[in-house]
């Protein structure tokens, strides 16, 4: 600054000092002898006052600094991302606390370390060349990096960089984007697993539409076939053997399916009875042995514990489900060799297990086994009849009952695969206390007696189904009566009283079976009802006795089993 810059400062601070002082001295102008001295003494005493006003200016410039830097140091370091000064080389000359709460570690032992340090492997060749690009451009760039922080945490950043134009040091930004990131993996995982389900699924209709059309294919064929009247008996025979057994077939897919439907909406109960292991194990042996001799396999079983020992408390359909999943499976692909089942006793728990000396399972496929609608491998499907369906069923039943399933291949002497063997645990819980026989159910211990013939109602919209109960209960009837709806049931009892019996169809147009029974129990209280039904769920039954009915029988109905309810109710009129 020049001599003309600072004259009218200089002038105007002269003035001021002065007035000053005259207001200081606040007296009346004296007289000097001599006037040089006066002068000199004046302009001290304007000087010491200009020295006072420029101290008081400097000292409000000072505070005005102080709280300017303080401002620019709060907003650096608490700023959302975070700032990192960095050296050609890569080390850490300073940051804020942002970027000290995103490396994960104290200022102090940051400073002077490698930034590139906390770059995780797979993106630091992104980051160098992020680097390479901004010393040679000397522009501002971008990437996307991870981060592996000292807290052992892992973040995704979006990096801004430039070089400074004063000292060419390098100054990055950090914005944490992870939880986004994670979001985008979230999706794409979601993504995935909806493809898989959809691959998943068209594989399963394809599969049940294989697996329904052939039994279907048997069973329309050989009907076609039994109207040829030059038939001998043997091929008659023969052709209702393969319905029957193409009938089975199919009946056992839905029930699979059925069975997947409980479970995945929870409608899948565990009832706990009083189970000897030993006749489940020596049952499902004899059930396979001769299916398991027509391979020309060798079956065997191992029960550990005699048989005074061998009862525990569980739910006995569930392990005989899982058995029989297990076993079938293992003659089914199992050509040439054996197949054991058996158990031993470890601990709280039972350990069961069905080897087999077939094909053994991949490692990669130990585990997508069990899961639903899969086998070994899809191609299976097409050498073997199922729909994928058993081993997810069987490890739902082992869970619910508390225990897990796992298989693991046999290995040879030489290392070489001799088949698998699966197994499942469920605990040994002890027994209880039987019940008293008064608490049996009627219907599955009645009297041996020869029946007497009941008055039957048949109710049942669909007309092949009446038929066959019509059929099912010929010889145990004395007269049969039928209604097609809900409210000709009702018509038919409050007009026949003598009825002794109701087959009762729940669903039905007009009025369902439910209302009809109570409708039925206003005005008659002692007819048996047993509600017979196509839908097969858990819930069902009760809602039948709530209703008022006595009994509940699914479709398809067992010939044998609707016969023993028949004739323990027949026992009973006899009797009363």
């Amino acid at each position: 600054m020049n001599k003309k810059d600072t004259a009218p400062k200089s002038g105007k601070l002269r003035q001021a000092a002065e007035l000053l002082l005259k207001k200081k001295k606040n007296v009346l102008e004296t007289s000097f002898s001599n006037s040089d001295t006066s002068k000199i003494i004046h302009e001290l005493e304007v000087h010491q006052v200009e020295l006072e006003m420029q101290n008081e200016e400097l000292k409000r410039a000072r505070e005005k600094a102080e709280y300017s830097e303080k401002r620019y140091t709060e907003l650096y370091d608490f700023a959302p991302s975070g700032y990192l000064t960095l050296t050609k080389n890569g080390e850490i000359i300073d940051l804020n606390y942002s970027a000290e709460q995103l490396l994960g570690k104290e200022r102090s032992l940051l400073i002077k370390s490698s930034f590139g340090f906390f770059v995780s492997l797979d993106t630091r060749a992104f980051y160098n060349r992020f680097l390479q690009k901004i010393f040679k451009t000397k522009l501002k760039e971008s990437c996307e990096l991870k981060l592996e922080t000292g807290d052992g945490s892992i973040k995704y950043v979006l990096v801004n960089g430039i070089i400074s134009n004063i000292d060419e040091k390098f100054l990055i930004t950090l914005v944490d984007y992870t939880k986004r990131k994670l979001v985008e993996f979230e999706l794409i995982n979601a993504k995935k697993k909806a493809e898989e389900n959809e691959r998943l699924k068209s594989s399963f209709l394809a599969n049940m539409s294989h697996e329904i059309r052939t039994p279907m294919n048997g069973i329309l064929g050989f009907t076609d076939l039994l109207k040829n009247l030059n038939l001998n008996g043997d091929d008659q025979q023969n052709y209702i053997s393969i319905i029957e057994k193409s009938g089975i077939r199919m009946l056992n897919i839905i029930n699979d399916i059925i069975n997947i439907s409980k479970i995945e909406s929870q409608q899948i109960e565990v009832s706990v009875s009083k189970t000897n292991v030993n006749d489940q194990v020596e049952y499902i042996y004899h059930f396979f042995k001769l299916e398991a001799e027509l391979k020309k396999l060798h079956i065997s079983y191992n029960n550990e514990l005699s048989s005074d020992k061998a009862f525990i408390m569980t739910d006995r359909e569930k392990v005989y489900a899982v058995l029989t999943n297990l076993v079938k499976n293992a003659i089914k692909f199992t050509q040439t060799g054996s197949v054991e089942l058996g158990y031993t006793k470890k601990k709280d728990f039972f350990e069961f297990y069905v080897k087999d000396s077939g094909p053994g399972i991949p490692a990669d496929h130990e585990e997508i086994i069990f899961g639903r609608f899969m086998q070994s491998t899809n191609d299976l499907t097409r050498i073997y009849e199922g729909a994928g369906l058993g081993l997810s069923i069987s490890k739902s039943y082992v869970e619910m009952l508390g225990g897990k399933i796992w298989v693991e291949n046999n290995e040879a002497k030489n290392g070489s695969t001799t088949g698998a063997t699966f197994f499942f645990t469920i605990p040994a819980l002890p027994v209880k206390k039987p019940k008293a026989d008064s608490e049996n159910n009627p219907f599955e211990n009645g009297a041996n007696d020869e029946p007497g013939k009941l008055n039957i109602l048949v109710v049942e919209n669909d007309e092949i189904s009446k038929m066959l109960l019509i059929t099912m209960v010929e010889g145990l009837s004395r007269k049969i009566l039928k209604a097609r709806t809900g409210v000709e049931a009702v018509d038919v009892c409050q007009e026949n009283p003598d009825i002794d019996l109701v087959l009762m169809d729940i669903n039905m147009p007009e009025m369902d079976g439910y209302e009809a029974t109570r409708e039925i129990r206003k005005f008659n209280k002692d007819v048996i009802i047993i509600a017979q039904t196509a839908y097969a769920l858990v819930g069902d039954r009760e809602k039948a006795i709530a209703a008022g009915c006595n009994n509940y029988i699914s479709k398809p109905i067992s010939r044998a089993k609707l016969r023993k309810m028949i004739r323990n109710y027949s026992s009973e009129k006899t009797m009363s």
